[in-house]
C-alpha cells in the first residue's frame, strides 16, 4: 500500500513553522513543492495509477525524492 511521506515530520518541524517559512524564502517553496511533486509521482506509482512503472523507474523517482529532501534540510538548518 503506497504511503505518502510527511515531509514535516521528517524535518522535525510544525506544519504552520515551515509554511511561513516558505512564504519567506522562495527557494525553499521551490523545493518543497518538488519534493511534493515526487512524492505524489511515487505515491501513484506504487498504487498502479500511473500505469506500467519499472521498478527503475521508481527507484530513481525514490532517488530524486531523497536528494531534494537533503536539499531542504540542509537549506533549513542553514536558514535556522
Amino acid at each position: 500500500m503506497p504511503v505518502k511521506h510527511d515531509l514535516y515530520a521528517d524535518l522535525s518541524i510544525a506544519k504552520e513553522e515551515v509554511i511561513k517559512m516558505r512564504g519567506k524564502d522562495p527557494k525553499l517553496n521551490s523545493l518543497i513543492d518538488s519534493y511534493e511533486s515526487l512524492d505524489a509521482d511515487i505515491v501513484e506509482a506504487e498504487s498502479g495509477s500511473a500505469g506500467d512503472v519499472s521498478d527503475d523507474q521508481l527507484k530513481r523517482l525514490k532517488e530524486e525524492r531523497l536528494v531534494v529532501k537533503d536539499k531542504i534540510v540542509k537549506h533549513v538548518s542553514y536558514s535556522q
